[in-house]
């Protein structure tokens, strides 16, 4: 009898439900928009990771075309390593540095470009496609012989 009485007081009825009918769609937004935000920046950090390290590569190699090998290679690699999997991925090396003298400074530099679906970073409801950029610059021996 007392809760029917303090139910009649205080006008509840149905509070609960309505609460929860209105708060569980927007928990479960938020949480699918958070969960997108993660993803996505994982799969960025990946490909930023690539990026490093092929121009890392790259600036060990000892030519131009040896570089660009290395460089996609140790890029596929890495991504490959991440379960990441572009629709498209492009790595581009700049090796102007190779043809700069031995003993003056030079560098190398990569981007890296990586097409990902949405959909493949299994976030429920989403969609399209997304490219990835990143770009290092590696700095080559001064005192080791280029080709």
């Amino acid at each position: 009898m007392t809760g029917r009485l303090r139910q009649a007081v205080t006008g509840e009825d149905g509070a609960v439900t309505t609460e929860v009918a209105l708060y569980v769609p927007i928990t479960v937004v938020v949480a699918c928009l958070l969960w997108a935000f993660g993803a996505t920046y994982t799969a960025d950090s990946a490909v930023l990771h690539a990026t490093i390290n092929a121009a890392r590569q790259a600036s060990l190699a000892r030519t131009a075309a040896q570089a660009q090998r290395d460089a996609t290679a140790v890029a596929r690699q890495i991504l490959d390593e991440h379960n990441l999997r572009c629709r498209t991925m492009t790595v581009t090396v700049d090796t102007a540095g190779f043809g700069v003298p031995v003993g003056q400074p030079a560098q190398v530099a990569v981007d890296v470009d990586c097409q990902i679906s949405l959909a493949d970073l299994a976030v429920p409801g989403l969609s399209g496609q997304k490219t990835l950029h990143e770009h290092q610059v590696s700095p080559l021996d001064t005192s080791r012989a280029r080709q």
